[in-house]
């Protein structure tokens, strides 16, 4: 009779993975996902007012010290305006005025930066709002967004406008003291230009340049 050999027999010692029962296997406790944390809710009934978030600091560049000779802070003496003469009459010089401001505005240059001085007659706009009553008057002036037209045999009234870039003379007639007194008035009121409607041989007389 032919020998069946022997089934190895599994001892309790052999290396390998145990098999445990289903019905005593536990289940692993799964494991938190990172990522980002959730804003916690607002506590009710919490007293006090909600405090905004703070405001983005801006970086501010640091301050580079340099070496060197000390600068005078003290701001350079303004520039004397230019001076520019148009010869007229003293029946002309009012028409050769306006001739030059409306030129002044076609260049570009706004009406509130213009200042117009008369040494004779009043110019229409004035009389026409002086008419009106001086405060009337003055608050076109202290408006500064139209031409302005004063009176240089007025002194008070010259010396209470304020300068603008460009100041026009005309001129027309007037005392002796009123020319005199008035141009050098205008030129102190021109911030960059002075225009002078008149007798050129008057006008150098009184200014000492010859413009």
């Amino acid at each position: 009779m032919p020998l069946i050999p022997e089934e190895p027999q599994i001892h309790e010692s052999a290396q390998g993975p145990r098999v445990t029962p289903a019905s005593s296997r536990t289940a692993p406790t799964p494991r938190p996902v990172p990522g980002p944390r959730p804003v916690a809710p607002p506590r009710p009934g919490r007293p006090g007012p909600v405090r905004p978030m703070p405001a983005q600091r801006t970086v501010r560049e640091p301050v580079v010290a340099t070496t060197g000779p000390s600068v005078n802070a003290a701001a350079p003496a303004a520039a004397a305006p230019q001076l520019q003469l148009i010869p007229a009459s003293a029946e002309g010089a009012l028409d050769a005025a306006e001739e030059a401001v409306d030129l002044l505005l076609d260049s570009g240059r706004a009406p509130g930066e213009v200042l117009v001085i008369t040494t004779g007659d009043l110019h229409p706009w004035a009389a026409h709002e002086l008419s009106f009553g001086e405060v009337a008057y003055w608050a076109q002036h202290e408006a500064g967004d139209d031409v302005f037209y004063a009176d240089a045999d007025a002194a008070a009234a010259v010396g209470r406008a304020v300068s603008r870039p460009v100041v026009v003379v005309a001129v027309n007639g007037g005392s002796a003291e009123a020319v005199a007194s008035g141009l050098p008035l205008a030129l102190g009121r021109a911030g960059a230009l002075l225009i002078v409607c008149g007798d050129p041989q008057q006008i150098n007389s009184v200014l000492g340049a010859g413009v």
